[in-house]
């Protein structure tokens, strides 16, 4: 006598009625279109020229180089401009008012020591500009 029975299936145990079939995409054809779009792009990109095209000045050209002054301040207050000793900021204001109603302005350098406050400096730099001078630089 037997008390069970053993009925093998091949979906024993899955619950499911019936096998889905697995919905995949076929990605081939979209690879495809992809591969010729790109050798299309190369195709149709122009030609790259390893050139640049510049406007070179001429040699007949010969602009006037403008003059340089060399303007040195200390930490205490001494100030030279061009290796002449500017007494007060009066005279020093003249010398850049001056320069700045040239038509051909001078380009000044500033070279403060290492130990001149930074007040010094700026209140230069802001004279030069109240007074219109455009080519000043602080040189190291």
């Amino acid at each position: 006598m037997k008390l069970y029975t053993t009925h093998l299936s091949p979906h024993l145990g899955s619950g499911e009625r019936d096998p889905q079939p697995m919905i995949e995409m076929n990605t081939t054809p979209l690879i495809d279109v992809m591969l010729v779009l790109i050798v299309m792009l190369i195709i149709t990109i122009p030609v790259q020229l390893h050139s640049v095209n510049l406007d070179m000045p001429s040699a007949q050209v010969s602009k006037e180089e403008p003059p340089l002054v060399i303007v040195r301040m200390n930490a205490a207050g001494f100030v030279q401009w061009n290796e002449e000793t500017i007494p007060d900021l009066a005279t020093l204001g003249t010398r850049i008012a001056e320069s700045a109603g040239k038509a051909n302005q001078p380009e000044v350098h500033l070279r403060p020591s290492p130990d001149t406050p930074y007040a010094f400096v700026a209140a230069f730099l802001a004279n030069a500009q109240q007074a219109g001078l455009t080519k000043v630089g602080v040189v190291n």
